[in-house]
């Protein structure tokens, strides 16, 4: 079946997801993921590859002398080399074989030996029983009629819009399973745009499918500013999800080798020990209680207090701010819980924190933001770097809180996201009272520059609600007019009341009782 693709406004990714979403039938939405991101990175590295194939083969310029056969070529320019027999144009021949599963299997496999950065993280699934090959067939003909991995397609970045948009997609789908791989685009591009990782390194230690290093790259080229002046580092204890990340990475040509997966995760097997990251974004699980604390009681990284075994939280907050470099900044997602508890040595912990000056801003969260949780949830920002730099000013005497609770859009019944405007708004109101000589001020209900003494007094409670007040609300209220209308409402109401009083005694006259 050939795909048609729509002349309407429809955008191209929207489009390709309603088209693959109609071939999934019976497949589980965590089991097509794989699928249809395997396919999509497929046919973009063959794209890339034929794309340099061919002006080789012009043989003009610094290709005059090139061999197209030579793997080196390609290496050379960051272009992974595929093998004759994965290329796309061969697949495509396939692609009504009854054994395309396993034709393609063996394509990944021969593209992850030539290609050491590849290796073991390519999905080869599509062999699988429950995979049918005409579903199969149906995705290679759709696909093949976009191209992925061109100089122009590049420029556009389709496959990256695409690939987003199906991650996204397929989180929506699996519901509270997605949320474990995928952090919501608008809180990611809130916390990029709050902390601004121009240059440095990056950290993310549970990075799920490579969102924040994705995001953080996109807003360097938004701000022109050059994507080699950030290295990431990253670290991910589900391999599945690890594997998402890194194909996240490669067709953005992001450097993933210091993106590192093991099974024990950050707090029993940290990948990056020595680790100073000029900018850390985080959205750790919340409330984990299955974390080892038992075992890490005695950890060089909680110099705060001990975390209490029962509770992840604070042992990643305090995870973060070990690997803060001198003048380091972090934004993380954290439950609502972190800002006010005061059980098992928690408010010990934020008390020490905040006394230590590093809390620069907390962000109260609307509902349903998250795929996988219901449970309220805030930002975090601390920093290295409030006593002033670059242009910064001193703020280490004040914390400021943004209430967001009023912000965000449905776009489904259970899911809210934030729009561009929301974003502008709070990450304008962080930036203007960080700056030196910033146009800030309090906004009743919405954000408050508050004293580091009158957190204090209220105990070290974070909640933004205990300090930003309620908004004004311009009281145009006339009574008279009201009044007025309630009484013409009651009239009518107990005209047509006494109509159907009416009504119901003539039906009843009608009614003969048996004796």
């Amino acid at each position: 079946m050939k795909s048609k693709t729509k002349t309407n406004s429809e955008s191209i990714e929207k489009q390709l997801w309603e088209a693959a979403d109609k071939m999934r039938k019976n497949i589980d939405a965590a089991e097509y993921k794989h699928i249809a991101l395997g396919l999509i990175f497929l046919k973009y590295i063959s794209d890339s590859f034929e794309a340099l194939h061919a002006k080789i083969n012009e043989g003009k310029g610094d290709y005059k002398y090139a061999d197209s056969e030579d793997p080196d070529e390609y290496r050379g320019e960051n272009v992974f080399w595929v093998p004759v027999k994965a290329r796309w144009s061969h697949i495509q021949t396939q692609a009504k074989q009854p054994t395309i599963g396993k034709i393609l299997d063996k394509s990944l496999e021969a593209i992850e030996r030539e290609n050491r950065t590849l290796k073991g993280i390519l999905p080869k699934v599509f062999s699988r029983p429950n995979i049918s090959p005409s579903t199969l067939g149906e995705l290679i003909d759709m696909f093949s009629n976009i191209a992925l991995g061109t100089d122009v397609a590049k420029s556009k970045d389709i496959l990256g819009k695409v690939y987003e948009y199906f991650l996204g997609q397929f989180a929506l789908a699996e519901g509270r399973k997605g949320g474990q791989f995928y952090t919501p685009a608008s809180i990611v591009k809130l916390l990029v745009e709050m902390i601004e990782p121009y240059k440095g390194r990056v950290f993310d230690p549970c990075c799920g499918s490579g969102g924040m290093f994705v995001t953080s790259e996109k807003f360097i080229k938004e701000h022109r500013g050059k994507v080699n002046n950030i290295s990431i580092y990253g670290q991910e204890s589900n391999q599945t999800t690890y594997r998402l990340c890194r194909m996240n990475l490669a067709i953005r040509n992001i450097d993933g080798s210091q993106v590192k997966w093991n099974n024990d995760g950050s707090f029993l097997n940290n990948a990056h020990p020595d680790l100073k990251a000029d900018f850390i974004l985080a959205n750790p699980p919340f409330n984990d209680s299955d974390w080892s604390g038992k075992q890490l009681e005695n950890d060089g990284r909680w110099k705060y207090g001990v975390p209490p075994v029962g509770n992840a939280n604070f042992a990643w907050v305090q995870h973060f701010i070990h690997h803060l470099s001198p003048k380091g900044v972090a934004g993380f997602v954290l439950s609502k819980g972190s800002l006010t508890s005061k059980s098992s040595n928690e408010d010990v912990i934020r008390k020490n924190i905040i006394d230590a000056g590093l809390v620069d801003s907390i962000v109260n969260l609307p509902a349903k933001l998250f795929l996988n949780t219901q449970i309220p949830a805030c930002l975090w920002f601390v920093s290295n770097k409030r006593h002033g730099f670059n242009g910064d000013r001193n703020r280490t005497g004040d914390i400021l809180f943004i209430d967001a609770n009023e912000l965000g859009t449905l776009i489904n019944r259970r899911t809210k996201e934030f729009s561009e405007e929301d974003i502008g708004k709070i990450t304008g109101t962080y930036h203007q009272w960080r700056k030196e000589g910033g146009k800030y001020e309090d906004l009743p209900g919405f954000c408050a520059s508050v004293p580091v003494e009158k957190v204090k007094e209220l105990d070290y409670v974070l909640s933004p609600g205990r300090y930003v007040g309620l908004a004004e609300v311009e009281d145009d209220f006339n009574f008279e007019e009201r009044f007025a209308e309630l009484k013409a409402e009651f009239a009518a109401q107990l005209k047509e009341e006494t109509k159907l009083n009416k009504r119901i005694l003539k039906n009843l006259s009608k009614v003969k009782l048996g004796k």
